[in-house]
């Protein structure tokens, strides 16, 4: 394999590929002889490199990088491939020869060398592999590539959560600590691994109670990463803006009916795109959750204090949130719903009520996030060690059944999920989820079971539907619509946090490999990497390797989840 490719950048990123499977394919399929290319989009830190790089892995390819400096320079770009001063024309001739480029920041790219992209683009006998940042100016002759669809575009989405919460496995983060991190960089890889850096040299990572897991609790570390992201806001210096989006930091939403908001300066600040706006509830946030982190962090301790108040202050606003959560879960429809306050009093370390934590944890636990369900009963232990509803909500979370009474709706929907739908057929509510549910598994009905579980997606029981997917693998009759819904049902399971339950027991250990299942039964036994490479006559990285895909496959990153899932298997 020959790479033809600038010393000053390569194709490598520090972090382990995960996740964006569909993305990989996409690429692979498009950079394949026959085909044009593809041009990956998104914004900046959000993977495309690290995307292409995997896709293009053992394939004979030449790579140019466009970098600010050297935007004046015509061919600047293609210097290492270009024996000399050219023109356009001839350096079309020149490149014949390569079968795959791969352009990585494209839109850095001088003018030249944009043109000459585009030239490749055209004449179609080198297949081009083209990264390029969203929201910033690019040549003409660039953005042209797919708007010209002279090549199909791929807008890169950020990773989800649990994709960033396996590409975090190996820090031992408590769950909150996770997602506060993934709402923060909002998909920027760069951003996340600086500031995880930055949490780690500075000390802000302390036990979390209850686990061998750490916690982040308090100020953003304003790295010199975060300041350039925060260029935007810092630099608001009109009367009134800056006051505006503080205010913000530390009490968003706030209502437009506000008599002292300024309607001008709310307009200047949607126009720069730092505000949003909703019409529905009559609110005002800020656009971006790293501007509120990173505006508090920098606030001053004063103002600070003023702007904050004290948590008693927030009570109202915490009722709010959880009248919300216990309509959801009554109303049967539990998709995610914003609950800044209670986020924001956990980040700053704040003791929560423990009604509340227990009413956030059982919301969390009935959209499958069981690691974060944990998490806010164990908020909510804090401040009161003894109190029954956070206690139970952290058995259920652990996957303890029956913690509800028997008069709970959930409570009577476990005997569907655990395979006896005859028990409380006639107890649940006609017509709901889980009434279809329990009558398509009353009928052995695949299909059935397959639409139900479509509806429990649509409705957030995202463990539900897994469980419904799992339980239509066992009953269908066709092979290819049992496959369907085995692959659905181990994607919902693994945006599950590694909840495993009786429905999809041996799913997910039938996915892994011969060599993943025999190192993953001896990790689950207590051996160490050393002992199971020593037994198997691997080395120590091999086995970590196996460990790691296995993990992603698993939908857990804990070591210490292995004994159960075998065991269930």
């Amino acid at each position: 394999m020959r790479i033809y490719e600038q010393d000053a950048k390569t194709l490598e990123l520090p972090w382990p590929f995960t996740g964006r499977d569909g993305e990989l394919e996409l690429v692979r399929t498009s950079s394949a002889a026959g085909r044009q290319g593809i041009v990956v989009t998104g914004p900046a830190g959000h993977g495309k490199t690290r995307l292409i790089a995997e896709a293009v892995r053992d394939t004979e390819y030449a790579l140019v990088t466009g970098t600010p400096e050297a935007q004046g320079l015509p061919f600047a770009a293609f210097a290492h491939l270009l024996p000399e001063p050219v023109s356009l024309h001839r350096a079309v001739r020149i490149l014949a020869g390569v079968r795959l480029l791969v352009v990585d920041d494209a839109h850095l790219l001088d003018e030249a060398s944009a043109a000459l992209v585009h030239q490749l683009a055209v004449h179609g006998r080198t297949r081009l592999v083209v990264a390029a940042a969203d929201g910033v100016p690019a040549p003409c002759a660039v953005s042209r590539l797919w708007t010209g669809e002279l090549l199909p575009r791929l807008a890169l989405e950020p990773l989800p959560c649990e994709d960033v919460a396996h590409l975090l496995a190996g820090a031992g983060l408590e769950p909150l600590t996770v997602r506060r991190l993934h709402r923060i960089c909002r998909g920027d890889l760069r951003l996340l691994r600086d500031v995880v850096a930055a949490l780690g040299t500075t000390g802000r990572l302390i036990p979390a109670p209850g686990t061998e897991e750490r916690a982040w609790r308090g100020a953003l570390p304003v790295t010199a990463a975060v300041r350039e992201r925060l260029a935007p806001v810092l630099g608001r210096s009109h009367p009134g803006e800056r006051d505006i989006l503080e205010r913000l930091a530390f009490a968003e939403p706030l209502p437009l009916s506000l008599d002292d908001l300024d309607p001008a300066v709310l307009e200047r600040l949607e126009r720069y795109g730092l505000i949003q706006v909703d019409d529905r509830v009559g609110a005002v946030t800020l656009a971006h959750p790293l501007h509120g982190a990173a505006l508090r962090a920098t606030s001053g301790r004063l103002r600070a204090r003023r702007l904050a108040g004290t948590p008693r202050d927030h009570g109202p606003a915490l009722d709010a949130e959880r009248r919300v959560l216990v309509r959801a879960i009554e109303q049967f429809d539990v998709r995610s719903v914003p609950t800044p306050v209670g986020e924001w009093l956990v980040a700053e370390g704040a003791v929560l009520p423990a009604g509340y934590a227990a009413v956030r944890a059982r919301f969390a636990r009935l959209r499958g996030e069981v690691r974060d369900a944990a998490a806010w009963a164990r908020e909510g232990l804090r401040g009161a060690p003894g109190d029954q509803g956070c206690r139970a909500e952290l058995r259920s979370a652990d996957g303890e059944w029956g913690q509800s009474g028997d008069d709970d709706l959930y409570a009577r929907y476990d005997a569907v999920r655990l395979g006896e739908p005859e028990r409380v057929a006639r107890r649940l509510p006609a017509g709901s989820v889980f009434a279809r549910h329990a009558d398509a598994l009353a009928r052995k009905d695949g299909d059935g079971l397959d639409r139900a579980a479509e509806a429990l997606e649509e409705h957030g029981f995202l463990l539900f539907a897994a469980e419904a997917r799992a339980q239509a693998v066992r009953v269908h009759r066709d092979p290819r619509a049992a496959r369907v819904s085995r692959t659905r049902a181990l994607a919902l399971a693994r945006r599950c946090q590694g909840a495993r339950t009786p429905a999809l027991a041996g799913l997910v250990l039938g996915e892994l490999t011969a060599r993943q299942r025999q190192i993953v039964t001896l990790a689950a036994a207590g051996l160490s990497n050393r002992e199971i490479a020593e037994r198997l006559t691997l080395s120590v990285r091999t086995v970590g390797n196996h460990l790691y895909s296995a993990y992603s496959r698993l939908g857990t990153g804990d070591r210490g989840a292995l004994p159960v899932l075998c065991a269930s298997a």
